[in-house]
């Protein structure tokens, strides 16, 4: 699998800056897992949420 993602990557689907917006991506999904799931997902929650406020 680290072959595909390399090879997707190098393909220019992905822009350059697509690294640093994959988490606010994944932001949906950790707090939909911390409603459904509970306070496990909290601190991934804020730690996301910490690196894009000031």
């Amino acid at each position: 699998p680290q072959r595909f993602y390399s090879a997707y990557e190098e393909s220019g689907f992905l822009d350059s800056e697509y690294t640093s917006r994959r988490d606010l991506y994944n932001l949906y999904h950790v707090l939909n897992h911390l409603n459904l799931f509970g306070q496990n997902y909290l601190s991934a929650a804020k730690a996301i949420i910490d690196n894009y406020v000031d």
